[in-house]
């Protein structure tokens, strides 16, 4: 909770701080700006939850697009994570985005859960310490991925789950 309040604190400094009436920025408030952003980055990477998407580099049409979703522990006690728009709950939302090599998104052609909130205790999964949990998904499944070329995979739910997916996957689909 701390580190909630200090992030919405931060933000709300640098809403004030761009909203000045005159269109100069002054050192001082660069100053601020930078050490507020420092301040932000370096609690995201501290983040002891945090997952990682693999995929193959090519997959031949016809084959299974299988994506590997993969979540780490790296405190020193259990945490939780919510399983709703993860790869642990059966494809019911888009969780991810993807696009071609020509940046249009792939269409989601699965199912879309209605939810309610806040989320029950029964849909948090936990994980002991240093440890990590992993599920494979089919793409094909929820997404329509028909034609041949490069697609980009990124993770779009971090503010549903509560988990932190720092890069996008790439594969090449060929004939």
């Amino acid at each position: 909770m701390k580190n909630l309040r200090f992030i919405f604190a931060a933000a709300g400094v640098l809403a004030l701080s761009s909203c000045s009436q005159t269109t100069r920025t002054t050192d001082k408030n660069k100053v601020v700006a930078d050490s507020v952003a420092q301040e932000i980055n370096s609690l995201t990477a501290q983040k002891a939850l945090f997952a990682e998407m693999e995929i193959k580099d090519t997959i031949k049409i016809g084959d299974l697009v299988q994506l590997k979703f993969t979540v780490y522990n790296k405190a020193d006690s259990v945490m939780q994570f919510c399983k709703w728009h993860t790869p642990f709950e059966p494809l019911i939302s888009k969780y991810l985005d993807i696009k071609n090599e020509s940046g249009e998104e792939v269409a989601y052609k699965g199912a879309m859960a209605k939810r309610i909130m806040p989320p029950p205790a029964s849909s948090y999964m936990k994980l002991n310490p240093q440890d990590s949990v992993s599920m494979d998904v089919d793409l094909l499944k929820g997404y329509a991925i028909n034609d041949a070329g490069k697609y980009t995979i990124s993770y779009n739910s971090e503010n549903m789950s509560g988990l932190v997916v720092r890069d996008s996957v790439s594969f090449v689909y060929i004939k």
